[in-house]
């Protein structure tokens, strides 16, 4: 079992199993996860908590090409936005990214804990 923290936003796409792909930094604590996992993530807002099973792990070398295998609301986009990889230099520096590559997470929601 893994726990990770979310902001509110992607954690309520989650929740609404809009967002199905969860996108890491696939640094040494990712690299431990692996399909069949539980991971927990926690709203870093309302403490509620994701219960979610891991299905697949789509690595990549950046952002850039992970995009570019799937659609925008399954990566937590909303309909009207448009997708851009540097939207996660935000959260990732690029020295991080091209030291281990990225991750996208595919999840099934378990659960939703109060």
């Amino acid at each position: 079992m893994h726990e990770m923290n979310l902001q509110e936003a992607p954690f309520r796409m989650i929740k609404n199993k809009t967002k199905t792909i969860e996108l890491r930094l696939y640094d040494e604590k990712r690299r431990k996860i692996k399909p069949g996992d539980t991971i927990e993530f926690n709203n870093d807002k309302t403490a509620e908590i994701l219960v979610t099973k891991v299905i697949a792990l789509h690595i990549y070398k950046d952002f850039k090409e992970l995009y570019k295998h799937f659609n925008k609301i399954e990566i937590g986009y909303e309909e009207n936005e448009i997708p851009n990889p540097n939207d996660m230099e935000q959260y990732y520096a690029k020295e991080k990214i091209e030291k281990y590559g990225v991750v996208g997470i595919e999840l099934k929601l378990e659960s939703v804990r109060k």
